[in-house]
């Protein structure tokens, strides 16, 4: 794996706002402690969500993307972009994959956070259509699109993006992780973060009793203390 004093940039790409909350903003807030430059790329501002709503989809899109700018400052990330596709309709395309790779190259991050592209047979959730198209384009954008120069050669030409290689990429929700983090003093940070979802969680009874079983159960899975919380990755060598 790459040593910890080698990550100093990492982006986060996910479908839907919240996904980084539950997958990863445990770990996000630990790498924010140690001074890393964390940015988040969210695919769809998550306009087909929500729970009894009476927005339509522009003003459920609005309050999302505040939603998800509040759950990152709850784990000190203040650089929060948003690549506007509609929710629920992703799919693998040239245009994602380039929309990824432009990030990656302006953000030139160590480590790339995203979905796993593969459909998670042990829980469905993992397993939306967005997650996994997402997933597997920026698989795709690391490697080989950021790295290749002649690959959306507008981005140099236009744009003046050099080519970038990803060392690293850590995928959430497979059903295969090989490497965990213990997030137990940042578990609090994590719960806040969720909690600034208010339209999708607000009306789950036990929410909070929920989340802390759910990483309990990581906790245990790789063998920390009771009591211990944990996220759950499988790490993939890019560089």
């Amino acid at each position: 794996m790459l040593p910890e004093a080698e990550i100093n940039r990492v982006l986060v790409v996910t479908a839907h706002p919240d996904d980084v909350d539950f997958g990863a903003a445990g770990s996000v807030a630990l790498f924010v402690d140690k001074g890393v430059e964390v940015t988040y790329l969210l695919v769809t501002d998550g306009d087909a969500g929500g729970n009894e709503r009476t927005l339509d989809n522009s003003g459920m899109a609005e309050l999302r993307r505040t939603e998800q700018r509040t759950a990152a400052k709850a784990v000190g990330v203040t650089d929060v972009r948003f690549l506007g596709y509609s929710d629920g309709q992703v799919v693998p395309s040239l245009e994602l994959r380039r929309d990824i790779s432009r990030v990656i190259r302006q953000v030139r991050p160590d480590l790339v956070i995203t979905h796993h592209p593969d459909r998670n047979y042990q829980h469905v959730a993992p397993s939306h259509p967005d997650h996994r198209a997402v997933g597997g384009c920026a698989l795709d954008a690391v490697y080989p699109d950021a790295r290749n120069p002649y690959a959306y050669p507008e981005l140099v030409k236009d744009e003046g993006l050099a080519a970038w290689t990803v060392r690293e990429v850590w995928l959430t929700g497979g059903s295969s992780p090989n490497h965990w983090v213990d997030i137990t003093e940042a578990m609090d940070r994590k719960l806040a973060a969720l909690q600034s979802h208010v339209s999708q969680v607000a009306h789950v009874e036990g929410f909070i009793d929920f989340v802390r079983t759910r990483f309990a159960a990581w906790g245990q899975e790789a063998g920390l203390p009771a009591g211990h919380y944990a996220e759950a990755f499988q790490v993939v060598a890019t560089a």
